[in-house]
């Protein structure tokens, strides 16, 4: 609560309550299609290129959910993906915000080019989003050619059906969006929850607009704001290195000291000639390395199957690396927007230099699971990095920070050098706090409603 009715108005001016309603109002307000919980929608025409301001709008589609006290202000919510669809997550997940909803207001919004394949409401991207197996690194500069041309490939049957539109998918568009957003409720400074990949958006945002951040949460998301890509890229094997890590520590004491040993001479043998897993499937050792990692980081939970299925796949039978749900191989989703924000090897010079420094910090986790493989299907791209990594800027309000495992290492790495931030970890699995932590929670609760930061190195 409160203490003074000083401090109510100070917070209603730095939130922008009255002010933002009054704008929110101004919007043409509606019930959300297939609503069930009381959501308001309302559409925001915003340039489609925002290097182009006068030329041709598309539109967001904007959700609200009233506060259910007297409103303070704003706070606006993305959960990442990207695409993750704003409306349709906060409809299912209206119980996340119900405490924060007694002083603010929540507002969504589907991004930008995610459509009806994501049940979004914004102006779509004609595309055909798939998932494809990662590829495997190009031997020669032949196989670095056919990369590119496969990419490249994929990449035109998005970009034919909207070229404008393709080229402006950057979490730095995204950002401007948010900038649109928050001038159309009313001018007051952001607040703003990003969770996962969302997080990229608000380091977007922080760097665009520094002055116009009161709040900002980043949640389980990576630092993209380093001076230094190549170290982040080392920054980032080394967290996956630790997942293995605390497993092989864990097999120390629970039977399988046999473990690390057998681990390593697998991915040796595999990275020469796959393992057999099912019919027309085998696993390479950076195959394995990245199913290996997705189980170890789920914790204690997933040890003992991890430590049977490496003894079966050193036996020859990798089976019980297969996921029981989804495909069979690591893979990634069309990157219309990856591609734009993470920077890619120039040739294969540049990424063999990476693969070996990688290999060299984390030799049990290898390159797997980093974004040193996810940029392997932007190789090509036909559209540029238009939202390089970039460090923020150090006169921005102090950030909020929360993550599990490796998450929270890597948003203090972020968040770190705006001064005064501060990080929630949580020393366990998961992906992202505020939905499933409720001392995380609280603690975001109070900085978004109060501008109250936890004590440093805060656990939850």
């Amino acid at each position: 609560m409160l203490k003074s009715l000083a401090m109510a108005l100070v917070l209603v001016s730095a939130g922008g309550g009255a002010h933002a309603q009054r704008a929110a109002d101004a919007l043409d307000w509606s019930t959300c299609p297939a609503d069930k919980i009381g959501m308001k929608c309302a559409d925001l025409q915003v340039p489609v290129d925002w290097q182009d301001p006068g030329g041709r709008k598309i539109t967001l589609k904007l959700g609200r959910l009233a506060a259910t006290g007297t409103s303070e202000g704003v706070a606006l919510i993305a959960y990442g993906g990207p695409g993750g669809p704003g409306v349709a997550l906060t409809q299912s997940l209206s119980s996340w915000w119900t405490d924060l909803r007694k002083r603010m207001d929540i507002v969504t919004w589907d991004t930008r080019g995610y459509g009806e394949q994501f049940r979004g409401l914004s102006t779509g991207l004609p595309c055909l989003w798939t998932r494809i197996p990662i590829p495997e690194f190009p031997r020669d500069d032949a196989d670095l050619g056919r990369l590119s041309d496969t990419n490249r490939g994929q990449a035109e049957v998005c970009r034919q059906a909207d070229p404008t539109l393709f080229a402006n998918m950057s979490s730095a568009d995204h950002a401007r969006d948010m900038e649109a957003i928050r001038k159309a409720l009313g001018g007051a400074k952001l607040n703003y929850y990003g969770a996962s990949y969302a997080g990229f958006y608000g380091q977007a945002y922080a760097r665009l607009f520094p002055d116009q951040v009161r709040t900002m949460v980043l949640d389980g998301t990576w630092n993209h704001s380093p001076a230094d890509w190549d170290r982040e890229l080392e920054e980032m094997a080394k967290g996956n290195e630790q997942f293995l890590a605390r497993f092989f520590d864990w097999c120390t004491a629970n039977g399988c000291k046999d473990i690390p040993g057998t681990w390593r001479t697998l991915v040796a043998r595999a990275d020469r000639t796959p393992v057999p897993a099912a019919k027309n499937v085998a696993y390479t050792g950076r195959d394995l390395q990245a199913l290996a990692i997705a189980s170890a980081r789920q914790g204690k939970t997933a040890w003992p199957g991890l430590a049977q299925a490496i003894r079966k796949a050193h036996a020859g039978d990798a089976s019980a690396f297969v996921p029981a749900r989804g495909a069979r191989y690591p893979d990634q989703a069309t990157g219309v927007t990856e591609c734009t924000d993470w920077p890619r090897p120039a040739d294969r010079k540049e990424l063999n230099a990476t693969i070996t420094r990688l290999r060299k910090v984390a030799p049990n986790a290898g390159t797997a699971g980093t974004i040193a493989t996810g940029t392997l299907q932007c190789i090509g791209w036909p559209a540029p990095v238009t939202n390089p990594p970039a460090p923020l800027p150090k006169t921005l309000p102090p950030l909020l920070g929360a993550g599990a495992w490796g998450e929270s290492d890597a948003v203090a790495r972020a968040i770190g050098q705006v001064p005064g931030s501060v990080t929630i970890a949580h020393d366990g699995p998961g992906h992202t706090l505020y939905g499933v932590n409720p001392c995380a929670r609280d603690h975001i609760n109070r900085y978004f409603t109060d501008k109250v930061l936890p004590p440093k190195d805060t656990t939850c």
